[in-house]
């Protein structure tokens, strides 16, 4: 039997090694990322992946997987960096970054474990192209909200647009895991 919940945390546990390790290289100077620039970042790897998609030949050896992980951890910081509501120069202990990378990523899960149980797993049957392309429709929405000075109607905020991302991601990854998708 197939437990999401499980394959969930099994994906965020690598994504996590790999942001706290670049924090110890690099310090948090993401701090200092305005939400369109978050925004920007992810927008250029869910481009990417797409890009890899389509490209018989590539000239750069990075991987679908990698770019979905950068994908995830870039939606953490978006959602740390709303949830600090102050992007400045600051420098966060790696402790400090690994409890709101948790933090945020507990909400995530959340999230997906209510959808998940409402839509009876439906995401098994998307291919890797949807991923990408609805990923990529949050990132447009998120542009639009920030047009609207951060505010909507009736819509989900920029949060929820964020955790989406992050579970996309994360299905890709799973996916991939599984050998249903390329990496």
């Amino acid at each position: 039997m197939i437990n999401t919940e499980t394959q969930f945390d099994k994906a965020i546990e690598s994504c996590k090694e790999i942001f706290l390790k670049k924090t110890k290289d690099y310090g948090t100077a993401w701090r200092v990322l305005r939400t369109i620039s978050v925004v920007d970042q992810i927008f250029i790897k869910a481009l990417r992946i797409r890009n890899i998609q389509n490209l018989e030949e590539r000239k750069v050896d990075d991987d679908v997987q990698s770019e979905f992980i950068g994908i995830i951890n870039y939606a953490v910081i978006g959602l740390v960096q709303l949830k600090l509501n102050n992007p400045v120069v600051e420098e966060l202990s790696v402790k400090q970054a690994g409890d709101l990378y948790d933090e945020a990523v507990h909400i995530a899960k959340h999230t997906l474990l209510n959808k998940n149980h409402d839509y009876g797993e439906a995401w098994r049957e998307m291919s890797q192209e949807s991923f990408v392309d609805l990923i990529i429709v949050k990132l447009l929405r998120v542009k639009q909200i920030l047009n609207n000075d951060g505010k909507t109607l009736i819509s989900e905020g920029i949060d929820a647009n964020y955790t989406d991302i992050l579970n996309y991601a994360v299905f890709a990854l799973i996916m991939i895991d599984e050998g249903k998708h390329k990496g």
